[in-house]
């Protein structure tokens, strides 16, 4: 079965197919700030561009409205953000803060998700993550006219918890992260090593 999206033009269509077929998908849990409210919404349009320069691309849409949401006008106005990942324990705040607010309220109050402030020109991170991007914005791309605007993002530091890092000697990482897999979530389970290459 071919969907041609020239001939067929339902974003919700081309949503579902896309989101169900790129998978498992990793989860940007994106904190921004403007006059004092902290806003915390999750994305899963999110990927590594590249490690020099350090850099990453999230994709965020707009309100029902037709109104950017929060955290996209946030990013154009402050030019940051911070990223952080998500890990099992968190699956279920993680979930409720992609609930639409008003932009006047917290996410952190609502749904009680304690935030700390590591680094002073940046949104606070999420309390206990297991890793946390401090974000600027490099540029928007002009996709044509969508309703989703994805943003590259540098990536200026990186917080690890200690408690992730399991050889330091390697800078070796671990922990249980949640992605996203079309309207579902997973737990990604056990680790496979990678074969010989004959």
């Amino acid at each position: 079965m071919i969907f041609d999206f020239d001939k067929d033009k339902k974003i919700n269509e081309t949503y579902k197919l896309m989101a169900q077929t790129i998978i498992p998908r990793p989860i940007a849990w994106v904190v921004t700030e403007d006059e004092g409210v902290v806003n915390i919404a999750p994305f899963s349009y999110f990927i590594g561009l590249s490690s020099e320069p350090a850099s990453v691309l999230i994709s965020v849409g707009h309100k029902p409205d037709g109104s950017p949401k929060d955290t996209l006008a946030n990013i154009r106005k402050h030019k940051k953000c911070t990223i952080c990942m998500v890990k099992e324990g968190d699956l279920e705040k993680m979930h409720y803060s992609s609930k639409a607010l008003d932009k006047e309220l917290s996410e952190a109050q609502l749904f009680s998700i304690e935030t700390e402030r590591l680094k002073e020109h940046y949104p606070p991170m999420i309390k206990n993550v297991p890793a946390a991007y401090f974000c600027t914005l490099n540029q928007e791309i002009d996709l044509g006219g969508g309703t989703t605007i994805p943003l590259v993002l540098n990536v200026n530091e990186i917080f690890i918890d200690n408690s992730a890092i399991i050889d330091k000697e390697r800078l070796t990482i671990s922990f249980k992260p949640v992605a996203r897999i079309g309207k579902s979530y997973a737990f990604l389970g056990d680790e496979i090593g990678a074969p010989k290459i004959p």
